[in-house]
């Protein structure tokens, strides 16, 4: 899916803004995720992460809710969330 300009950004910058990342149930998953964001938002809270696991026990999913300041560092945020080798999903 095509990245519409920033001019048609519905976002108002900077801005909280929550991202949901999915990936499986082990250890270190949830502290490589918050390592990935702290590149981007190097205030981020580890203690802020909301933790839910799949009904399966199989996954968990991770809301992280980062400070951005810009749209590229939040498109650069999602690329580097989505080429992380534990990620299953990011949205």
């Amino acid at each position: 899916m095509p990245i519409p300009p920033a001019t048609e950004s519905l976002i108002s910058y900077p801005c909280d803004f929550p991202i949901k990342v999915m990936g499986p149930a082990q250890d270190g998953f949830q502290e490589a995720i918050v390592r990935v964001v702290r590149d981007f938002d190097p205030d981020f809270q580890a203690d802020s992460v909301e933790v839910r696991p799949s009904s399966g026990g199989r996954y968990l999913g991770l809301t992280l809710t980062v400070h951005v300041h810009s749209r590229t560092q939040l498109d650069n945020l999602y690329r580097a969330l989505h080429g992380h080798e534990m990620v299953s999903v990011v949205l």
